[in-house]
């Protein structure tokens, strides 16, 4: 059974739920979350994550839980766009921190820092408080690169949760960010969203491609130009496994979706 989400559309990718929400709807929704103090998570989705899920129990547990998953990789809106949702646009880490840290001082939410390195969480900070006056921002904390220790977590979580953040933003990688906020969903208050590698690409410590190459889904073969030696083993498996899930998946989950959704009164736009 498809989880019932009736805030909101959703398409089956593979054996994920993904929200057929715009940026801005995206945005939105977040925002009134994180106002009224919905103790929620966010996944954001692309073709690794969809695979992962395939392969990893806990990791398809932490997106079937999570209270939105978003399309980040423009394969998985391609995918939405063929359900039917014909206005849908990517939603990616980057770009959904960066805009809700823009609104976050008309909207009075304060936002947190999860991950990442001392030295990079100084320049985020910085380079945010400098392109958005006004901004609260609650606290931050990088984490050492091991499991933290019960008691290590207890303390941080009610940092956290003192420092009356409304949006926590986990920068951990994936599966990683994803588990540990699927793990903490009932111990921490506020709205977690993870968002992978956004603050190096909003600090400079990576580089993005160029809009068109995003756009037109090749930021992966970017990457691996960049990073051959780390990262062909990874698009050399994962690019034709994902093809494949979705394409044997397709019909069946296109049927689901348009079951689902209209039978919930959140039928797909024309």
């Amino acid at each position: 059974m498809m989880k019932q989400l009736p805030q909101y559309r959703v398409g089956r990718i593979a054996s994920t739920d993904v929200a057929a929400l715009t940026f801005q709807e995206t945005v939105h929704t977040l925002e009134r979350w994180a106002v009224g103090r919905k103790d929620s998570y966010v996944c954001i989705c692309n073709t690794h994550s969809i695979v992962t899920a395939g392969n990893h129990p806990e990791f398809h547990e932490a997106l079937t839980q999570a209270d939105l998953c978003t399309p980040d990789g423009m394969p998985l809106v391609w995918a939405l766009k063929l359900y039917g949702f014909e206005r849908q646009d990517r939603v990616d880490g980057p770009s959904l921190m960066l805009k809700l840290c823009e609104r976050a001082p008309q909207t009075e939410v304060s936002v947190y820092f999860y991950g990442s390195t001392p030295d990079t969480l100084d320049s985020l900070k910085d380079r945010v408080g400098q392109d958005y006056p006004g901004i609260r921002i609650a606290g931050s904390f990088s984490p050492p690169f091991r499991e933290l220790q019960p008691e290590e977590e207890k303390q941080i979580i009610e940092e956290i949760n003192a420092s009356g953040a409304h949006l926590i933003f986990v920068s951990l990688g994936c599966p990683k960010q994803e588990i540990w906020m699927h793990r903490n969903k009932d111990r921490i208050r506020g709205v977690m969203v993870g968002v992978g590698a956004a603050f190096d690409y909003i600090t400079g410590k990576v580089r993005r491609p160029p809009l068109m190459i995003q756009r037109l889904g090749l930021e992966w073969l970017y990457r691996l130009l960049c990073e051959p030696k780390r990262l062909w083993k990874r698009y050399a498996y994962n690019n034709p496994m994902y093809i494949y899930r979705f394409l044997k998946s397709y019909r069946h989950n296109k049927r689901l979706t348009l079951y689902h959704n209209r039978h919930t009164g959140r039928g797909v736009e024309k």
